[in-house]
């Protein structure tokens, strides 16, 4: 009797698993690998192919220290707050010096990280070194101009602009924890230029803000059309080498020489990160020289009040050109951002760049942004007072 019970539960258990293994190869491969792979974490350069951005040691421009460098000491309240949600790097920068550095979590200043959604205003930055230099010749201009192809039903409305502030009526469900999302489908997929130009357009482009990661990646496209390159080989040929990077940062494919992930997976540096805020900060030049002009990052900087907020109220307050405004202390501070608790604040009054790179981000929202964007403020801001005279 015992032995026949047991055959029975081992025939149960087979037929589970034939099914479960049945299941699992029926299913599409993007939700195969999200299964694989579970939730994002920042240290997957390995999960994925990726492209190098090089970096040339003969041209490094490194940090300069503050003379009052890594002198403030964390009171024991905000260090418990940045390992609460496993910071792994806070770095706060004055007058183009690094004032305060901070590597927690077994991290250092060589291990790169992705950036995530913070990625998405690089793709800012180069349409519009793309746009000074020529090969975009409008940003009113429609998409298809440059992707022949986006040109079914109301694809053919959608412009650069729209693209670029979240206005181009995609439709992308901008969902993280779901297996069977078109945002699941984009980061673990390995058809992006499929995906992306296959999508409808469902809403009327140019009215209302919505964020979708799917229109940075279609940015990202257009950006390669219009220059005859990569999106690596052009961020290392028009950013990278001219803001002098410390070390080579990576860019995420979606395959094997395939497509990079525009929307989502730039890898690099705490310090590098911070180079993307001092280019905000000083108008888009560089050490002297105009990397992007200054009409372009204004824009960037400043609200597309022109379009409805997310919910549809009132005028958007909070989002540029791949760039979201933060209000702080009756400032609004430029910033890049990214799902994982990836922040670049730019203080312009202050002349200062904020830093934070984690693991975790704040679960709870303030309107669109999480409250730990402004607990990071808190504590950089008590590390400006505390050395505002040098």
């Amino acid at each position: 009797m015992k032995h026949s019970k047991q055959k029975k539960y081992v025939c149960i258990l087979t037929i589970l698993l034939v099914a479960l293994t049945v299941t699992y190869f029926s299913l599409p491969y993007y939700a195969r690998q999200a299964l694989i792979h579970l939730m994002p974490v920042i240290d997957d350069l390995e999960t994925f192919e990726h492209n190098t951005v090089r970096h040339d040691p003969a041209r490094i421009w490194h940090w300069p220290h503050s003379k009052s460098y890594n002198q403030y000491r964390l009171p024991s309240k905000d260090a418990a707050y940045l390992d609460s949600l496993h910071t792994i790097s806070f770095l706060v920068i004055r007058h183009d010096s690094l004032l305060f550095e901070s590597y927690r979590d077994g991290w250092n200043d060589t291990l790169t990280s992705n950036l995530y959604s913070a990625t998405k205003t690089i793709v800012g930055l180069l349409t519009g070194i793309a746009l000074d230099e020529g090969d975009i010749h409008s940003l009113d201009e429609p998409v298809s101009h440059y992707i022949p192809t986006y040109n079914k039903g109301k694809q053919a409305e959608v412009t650069l602009r729209h693209l670029l502030t979240m206005s181009g009526g995609m439709a992308w469900d901008e969902a993280y924890a779901s297996l069977f999302s078109v945002t699941t489908h984009g980061y673990y997929g390995n058809d992006l230029y499929e995906l992306v130009t296959g999508l409808e357009v469902v809403d009327e482009p140019g009215l209302q803000f919505s964020y979708r990661s799917g229109e940075t990646q279609l940015l990202a496209f257009v950006l390669e059309a219009a220059t005859g390159k990569t999106l690596s080989q052009y961020a290392e040929e028009k950013l990278w080498l001219p803001m002098q990077a410390e070390r080579d940062a990576y860019w995420l494919l979606d395959k094997p020489k395939g497509d990079e992930k525009a929307f989502c997976c730039f890898h690099t540096t705490a310090r590098d990160a911070a180079r993307f805020g001092r280019l905000l900060l000083h108008h888009g030049k560089w050490n002297g020289k105009q990397l992007i002009s200054q009409k372009y990052i204004q824009e960037m900087i400043r609200p597309a009040s022109y379009l409805k907020d997310q919910w549809g109220r009132d005028s958007l307050s909070y989002y540029g050109l791949q760039t979201w405004i933060y209000p702080y202390k009756g400032e609004y501070i430029p910033c890049l951002r990214g799902m994982l608790g990836q922040y670049i604040f730019v203080i312009p009054s202050r002349e200062a760049i904020v830093v934070r790179l984690g693991r975790k981000r704040h679960d709870i929202y303030e309107g669109p942004f999480t409250a730990d964007m402004r607990n990071y403020l808190d504590i950089a801001t008590k590390i400006l007072d505390e050395n505002e005279v040098e």
